[in-house]
């Protein structure tokens, strides 16, 4: 669902460059974000490279004419441009010392479509996600599927000149493009689609025939140099005249001058808007797995394989085997694709509009392996569903790979070589035994169809990375040169490859490129040194972490040792994880896991990064705090660290929903960065009142629930209310939170009903807010056979989990609150009696936040011995223990229930539990509300200045479900946050999983 930005205005977005005249041009001139401040700059700093150049400034167009405007404005300040989409180019692309224009906020739209010629005009920050759910209800799409759909622009796309897992079938970006609506340099604007449709004024004549010149004069070298495979995207398309090309960009064989732009890496022209080549939706897909002994019978066989004309061939290596089943997202995903222990699989892929056909095709593909002498190799997965999560999990890939912890990580410069599939296993070999040479070890993966394998090679850059790759980058050359292969074979030239065009090509090509240069743009102000003149790879001072590179000291709060690691540079493998001792380390290196893909930036499933859904702001997403803040603990925004003003904002609209701990391939922990960070800028500035109101909630909740009658007609008396909530800085919208008699205060230590034991883990807003919810777990657990402890020691407040006070940072409070509950929880647990709770955010802290506070062994054996209320259900059906039949479950009044699970839960992947449980209800019909945060999160939507973007989380979809829903649906949250806010946003009330299985029991 595409929504409308919530705008919220930058802090100081001049900031320390406000003096600057460009600045205050572009700000008077523009309706539009213009950011010159020192931390929006280095947002934009960097993409999914190894490099960072800092941008003179940064522009977010509001609209077309925004974006000329600022165009003519940078013409006549004879500033250099840069555009940029999504960010997730891995070459360095989209860095450089020019005015950086953001086209992915607000230039995305659908200009034109043609059903009929099977063609679509967008402007260049259109999403291939996006696009192709446009599309879909019309029954086509984009077919060139990169593994970045999710956030990647059609413009950085047109840029790159990209491919995708389907090129075998639909060809690379230059193949699908129809025409480009570009500005030149000088302002001049101009139609660039075939010669003979496009209207050539003096500008566009002189381009057209000073292109036709070099490519007639140069005829013979483009036969002799320009590779002929599919995957070959290095410097200009300069063979578009050539009709006898049998790689040809148009089907039949006329010139498109479009294709000149696409690749260029936006440094010939601005496209401000591309008509796109469209296909047809296949009726049907399949998928064969192939499992192989060996990486090397993987690569030799694949040029068997394409011969049954399959629409993709996608290689995943045991490194990213073992990496994917390590993460809990991804692990059930490729366990069903296993067949043993293979060292390597290969994703084939047929589509088509006959079901038969493809099984007949995957029925000879398994025949063919059986004749290559590997039987019983293929797993058939004929799902959709099933295709489609293990297709997740070979697009996250290259973020898999980047999920390694430690300084070495897997470097992006030789990764998308491509040489012809009769050589790809000799290759590949013998690329290995260069990685071994210089003591380190390659992850592969990709596409195999076409023999362009992503290979990066793992090197600390910190240290002696450069010079390595250096080394490797030579060797790798020579052996693409050998068997006649591209060098760069689609992810571009950029930085890192930059320099090799004119090694490709040779000195006669090359120098036709800086002809054709010169004729767009004849001052080099269009992403200045890409392709023609560019840097060297390795120039020090242009990489992210640049010679001089430090830590700022931090006394971190929790321990992050886990992120300080070494890796054994052969294997890849960790040799020695870090110790408590070594803290602060493991924090920087936690923030530095975010390798720049903007998987963030997604928008139609999962929960990250809700903030940037509703903004599209780079500063409000998981990407753009994590570059904040490896630069404020690097001192690239002054010495506060932590604790500076520019880390502030950036978490400002974070709501620690932990989706990112999910969701993120690299595993980038915002919400726990968050805590520290928080706890930084606390130490410093101190609390506001309101944060300690919110923090200290379970410390004074004993009194405010013998008072909450005096506090309920407070509510009713709004004079007395909103001056309240205005002093204190809560919305007015929201109510006051009713708190009731405790729950604890009226039962025993005990209740007994079986052999069995459990303890119920009440938290203050269960006990004190919504004790229903806990008499509702407490009938079910006794239902179940069990007697049930509850969390009540004599004369002693209950116990809590701590999570209020890690919201304000003060978590030296938390981590007493954690000390009380571990001694009051592990006579319990050394016992074998599980802990259950029922709100996801607090039960879920056991098994989270404890570990990070050096309780050790105790904390892990709490964690392990911790579930939330229904997957305690669950695993003990599972086990045997409940008789269902013990239950007694029967019908509900409606047989329909909405879910929408915490975020917690779903970090967690504790959301199927609750659809388990509510299944065991006769004749009740669940459905998952698929949403990202309610947008309550905790206190975030009562503070007043976080009301407006809290009900715009809300309104993405999870509103609009429970407004559609049908009428007496019951609506099921486990949150209490969640509960409050959809009652709030949608005036339905939603129940405690606990409540909807006490009153199939027939309780109230």
């Amino acid at each position: 669902m595409l929504v409308q930005p919530l705008h919220f205005v930058p802090v100081n977005p001049l900031g320390l460059s406000s003096s600057s005249p460009l600045a205050r041009l572009l700000h008077k001139e523009l309706r539009g974000d213009v950011l010159f401040s020192q931390a929006d700059r280095g947002r934009y700093a960097t993409d999914a490279s190894i490099y960072q150049i800092m941008p003179i400034g940064v522009v977010v167009p509001r609209d077309q004419d925004d974006l000329l405007t600022c165009l003519d404005i940078a013409r006549s300040e004879k500033t250099p441009i840069l555009a940029r989409g999504g960010g997730t180019s891995q070459c360095g692309q989209t860095v450089g010392e020019a005015l950086v224009i953001d086209n992915s906020k607000w230039l995305n739209k659908v200009i034109d479509f043609d059903k009929e010629k099977l063609s679509i005009t967008v402007e260049p920050g259109m999403v291939l996600d996006h696009l192709n759910a446009w599309l879909k209800p019309h029954g086509l799409w984009f077919p060139v599927d990169v593994s970045t759909a999710a956030q990647c622009t059609i413009g950085g796309m047109a840029g790159n000149n990209s491919c995708g897992s389907r090129s075998i079938e639909y060809g690379n970006m230059v193949h699908n493009v129809l025409g480009i609506d570009a500005v030149l340099a000088d302002g001049t604007q101009a139609r660039f689609e075939t010669l003979e449709n496009m209207t050539q004024n003096a500008r566009v004549q002189q381009i057209v025939q000073g292109l036709q010149q070099i490519a007639t004069r140069e005829r013979d070298e483009i036969i002799e140099r320009v590779p002929k495979v599919l995957r070959r995207v290095a410097g200009y398309n300069i063979d578009l005249f050539d009709c006898q090309n049998p790689l040809a960009y148009t089907d039949d064989g006329s010139a498109n001058l479009a294709h000149i732009l696409v690749g260029s890496e936006g440094t010939l022209a601005y496209s401000r808007q591309i008509t796109l080549k469209l296909a047809p939706l296949p009726a049907v897909k399949v998928l064969g797995v192939i499992n192989f002994p060996t990486f090397y019978q993987a690569m030799d066989m694949t040029q068997h394989i394409v011969k049954l004309k399959p629409t993709a061939v996608e290689l995943v290596d045991r490194t990213m085997i073992d990496l994917s089943l390590s993460n809990p997202a991804f692990r059930p995903v490729i366990e069903k694709a296993l067949v043993g222990q293979p060292q390597a699989i290969l994703l084939v892929e047929f589509a088509g509009d006959s079901k038969a056909e493809l099984l007949e095709k995957l029925s000879a593909l398994s025949d063919l392996m059986s004749d290559l002498g590997l039987p019983e190799s293929v797993t058939n997965m004929i799902d959709a569903g099933e295709q489609k999560a293990l297709w997740d999990v070979r697009k996250a890939g290259l973020n898999i790979m980047m999920s390694m912890k430690g300084d070495g990580k897997p470097v992006s410069f030789i990764e998308d070589c491509a040489v012809p599939l009769v050589h790809l296993a000799e290759y590949t070999e013998r690329l290995t035994e260069v990685f071994h040479k210089y003591q380190t070890e390659g992850t592969w993966y990709a596409h195999a169809s076409v023999g362009t394998l992503h290979v990066r090679p793992i090197l600390d850059m910190r240290r002696n990375g450069a010079a390595d790759m250096r080394a490797i980058a030579e060797e790798a050359s020579a052996l693409v040169r050998e068997y006649k292969g591209a060098y760069s074979g689609e992810h571009g030239d950029g930085l890192c490859r930059g320099e090799w065009v004119a090694w490709q090509y040779g000195p006669k090509l090359n120098q036709a490129f800086s002809e054709i240069k010169n004729l767009f743009d004849p001052d080099n102000r269009y992403n200045p040194d890409k392709i023609v003149r560019p840097p060297k790879m390795d120039d020090k001072s242009n990489f992210r972490f640049a010679p001089g590179y430090r830590e700022l000291p931090i006394a971190s709060k929790m321990d992050w040792s886990a992120w300080n690691v070494t890796r054994d540079p052969a294997s890849g493998l960790e040799t020695a994880p870090g110790t408590g001792d070594d803290r602060t380390g493991g924090l920087a290196k936690a923030v530095e896991m975010c390798n720049n893909n903007g998987h963030c930036r997604k928008f139609d499933a999962g929960t990250m990064c809700p903030s940037y859904r509703i903004t599209k702001d780079e500063r409000h997403v998981t990407r753009g705090r994590a570059n904040t803040l490896r630069l404020a603990i690097s001192g690239q925004l002054g010495d506060d660290g932590l604790a500076s003003a520019e880390v502030k904002e950036v978490l400002d609209l974070c709501v620690s929903c932990k989706g990112c701990k999910r969701d993120c391939p690299t595993g980038v922990d915002m919400a726990k960065v968050k805590i520290e960070a928080r706890a930084a800028w606390v130490d410093r500035n101190g609390s506001t009142l309101r944060d300690r109101m919110v923090a200290f909630m379970p410390r004074y909740a004993p009194y405010a629930s013998r008072i909450g009658g005096l506090l309920a007609a407070g509510e009713r008396l709004p004079w007395v209310a909103g001056w309240l909530k205005k002093f204190v800085g809560l919305a007015p919208q929201r109510a006051f939170p009713k708190f009731q008699r405790s729950f604890l205060s009226q039962q025993t230590e005990s209740t007994s009903a079986g052999s069995k034991e459990v303890l119920l883990f009440v938290d203050t807003f269960n006990n004190y807010m919504e004790p229903e919810n806990a008499a509702a777990a407490q009938a079910v657990l006794q239902a179940a056979g069990y007697t049930v402890h509850l969390n009540i020691k004599a004369n002693e407040r209950p116990l809590c989990c701590g999570r209020t006070f890690l919201s304000a940072g003060l978590v030296d409070e938390a981590k007493k609150e954690a000390r009380r509950t571990l001694d009051a929880l592990m006579p319990f647990v050394h016992r074998g009696v599980a802990v259950v709770g029922l709100e996801p955010s607090c039960l879920l802290s056991l098994r989270d936040e404890f570990l990070s506070y050096g309780y050790g062994d105790e904390a892990k054996e709490l964690a392990a011995s911790a579930f939330l209320f229904e997957e305690f259900l669950v695993k003990e059906q599972a086990a045997g223990r409940i008789d269902l039949a013990l239950l007694d479950l029967q019908p509900l009044t409606s047989n329909k229930a909405a879910l929408h699970g915490h975020c917690h839960q779903k970090a967690f992947d504790a959301v199927r539990p609750v659809q388990a449980v509510l299944k065991w209800i006769p004749e009740l019909d669940v459905s998952l509300i698929e949403s990202s945060c309610c947008g309550m999160a905790g206190s975030f939507g009562y503070e007043a200045e976080h009301y407006a973007a809290s009900q715009a989380m809300g309104e993405l979809s999870l509103f609009p479900a429970i407004r559609e829903a049908d009428a007496g649906t019951i609506f099921v949250a486990d949150g209490t946050s969640c509960r409050h806010q959809i009652a709030d946003g949608t005036q339905q009330n939603a129940l405690h999983v606990a409540r909807v299985l006490a009153m199939s029991l027939g309780r109230p």
